[in-house]
């Protein structure tokens, strides 16, 4: 396996490419958000008017890509699927269709409930213990976010009060192979969350040249004698409207950020 991650092609063309299966869309918004939970995508969609214009198309049934407003602002959302290839997938096609920039959250495991719990997450960095990853960029044990699009995410969550810290997370393709071992050695490393796709999505947004604004909400907790499944299977409905007001206030933000606006 260190063998295969270890021999990184840098060609940028593929032997077949996003663009071979799916052609820019004329109008289609500059920035998209995105999250996992149908539940939330689907609430949203259906009582703020969204407009569906495009679609992203699997064995696993279709998935719709809506045009919503906010603020006088167009922008895209859509559902990402869970893991990171096939959210990776999703995000690739996305840009394709003409995306220029993202917003993307999702719920996480907690590893540090003294400096994450209650708040919102927004990662500087991923340990990239996925495969994704390793098809974008060449191997590392980690891979940082942009400095800026982590700086419009903070000032997003500032400019509403909204608690929050910036930190590394663990993003892990083993959901069930999270063992106590590999928590602590990851608490070591600093991680203070866990979850499937961050260092997956920041792969292929530096690979394409775009910015991704991420940010993460806790669900269950490892920091403890035993696992607390809290309210994992929430799916985040309970918090949506606020997640969903983040997202788009961070969409605002980085729409602006393209044309030099306050």
């Amino acid at each position: 396996m260190a063998t295969i991650f270890n021999s990184f092609d840098h060609d940028k063309n593929a032997f077949f490419n996003p663009s071979d299966t799916t052609k820019p869309l004329p109008g289609f918004p500059k920035v998209c958000i995105t999250t996992f939970s149908e539940g939330i995508i689907g609430d949203f969609a259906r009582n703020n008017n969204a407009k569906e214009i495009a679609g992203l198309y699997s064995a696993n049934g279709p998935v719709p890509v809506y045009e919503i407003e906010y603020r006088n602002r167009k922008m895209g959302l859509f559902l990402s699927r869970i893991g990171a290839p096939a959210c990776v997938a999703g995000l690739e096609e996305i840009i394709a269709l003409g995306a220029r920039g993202l917003v993307q959250f999702g719920s996480c495991g907690i590893l540090n409930a003294s400096q994450a719990d209650n708040k919102i997450i927004i990662p500087s960095s991923a340990v990239r213990d996925e495969g994704t990853s390793y098809h974008y960029l060449p191997a590392s044990e980690e891979i940082h976010a942009d400095p800026a699009s982590v700086s419009l995410a903070v000032q997003c969550l500032k400019n509403h009060e909204i608690p929050y810290v910036v930190g590394k997370t663990w993003t892990s393709d083993g959901i069930y192979r999270e063992t106590g071992k590999l928590i602590e050695a990851r608490k070591a490393q600093g991680c203070i969350a866990v979850e499937m796709e961050c260092s997956a999505s920041l792969a292929v947004a530096q690979f394409r040249g775009i910015p991704i604004l991420q940010f993460l909400y806790g669900a269950d907790t490892l920091d403890a004698a035993q696992w607390d499944i809290r309210d994992l299977t929430d799916y985040g409905i309970s918090c949506a409207s606020k997640y969903m007001a983040i997202a788009l206030e961070c969409g605002l933000t980085l729409q602006r950020s393209f044309s030099g606006e306050p």
